[in-house]
């Protein structure tokens, strides 16, 4: 099965990347940066802030389907919405929500409906509550929640031998993590909140992540598309 995944060069991607390729698979990394060298693994440079550029992105299948994991994300400046520029905010609708909502097109459009095609896209815990100071990443995950929800029954209703699922990681020891902990508390008020969580050793290692999701590709699709990494 061919395996395509978004930001690879780090964090839940590259460990993704890598679980999949020791057990046999074939990877195509999207990305600006390639950090992995294998003889099963290519690599396609493309910044999804251009969405043009996704358009060159093309998708194959071999004997046992394909699969898209849209799991490239960014948190945006950690600050209230009022106090962004309105590229910030563009930005991060656009890398979370927008291009992988055009490659899940792409990739429902030139995968032959008769193949087994897997869509995983990466969401968060964020898209079920209000964060202030992550207006734009709450809302991102949020609609990409309901896009897959959505794309998924389209597809049920043309017969489609297809899964789809927006997965939470939960909170994930990533170089985001880093980002977050970093963050100004004056325009941050849940900085404490996660600097606990680094100091109490609560935050999950991108491996762990990468094991569950590799296994849910393989799993019978029950019709539940919204998941968190505990429940796998």
């Amino acid at each position: 099965m061919r395996i395509y995944i978004t930001g690879v060069s780090q964090g839940i991607g590259k460990a993704l990347a890598l679980e999949l390729l020791n057990n046999g698979a074939t990877v195509i990394g999207i990305g600006r940066k390639n950090t992995i060298e294998h003889a099963c693994y290519s690599f396609v440079q493309c910044d999804l802030n251009d969405l043009n550029a996704l358009q060159k992105i093309h998708f194959e299948v071999d004997e046992d389907g394909a699969v898209l994991i849209n799991n490239a994300g960014i948190i945006g400046p950690l600050t209230r919405v009022s106090d962004q520029d309105q590229e910030s905010l563009l930005s991060v609708m656009t890398v979370n929500t927008l291009a992988p909502m055009l490659l899940c097109q792409q990739f429902l459009k030139q995968i032959s409906p008769k193949k087994r095609a897997v869509i995983v896209n990466i969401s968060s815990g964020a898209a079920n509550r209000p964060i202030p100071s992550w207006a734009s990443y709450c809302a991102s995950k949020i609609a990409i929640d309901r896009f897959s929800e959505t794309i998924c029954l389209e597809e049920v209703e043309k017969g489609r031998n297809l899964a789809v699922y927006s997965v939470a990681p939960g909170v994930v020891d990533t170089p985001m993590q880093s980002v977050i902990r970093s963050a100004d508390p004056e325009h941050f008020s849940s900085l404490n909140t996660f600097q606990e969580l680094f100091k109490n050793k609560e935050l999950t290692d991108p491996s762990e992540v990468a094991k569950k999701l590799a296994s849910l590709l393989f799993m019978p699709f029950d019709g539940k598309v919204i998941r968190s990494v505990r429940e796998i």
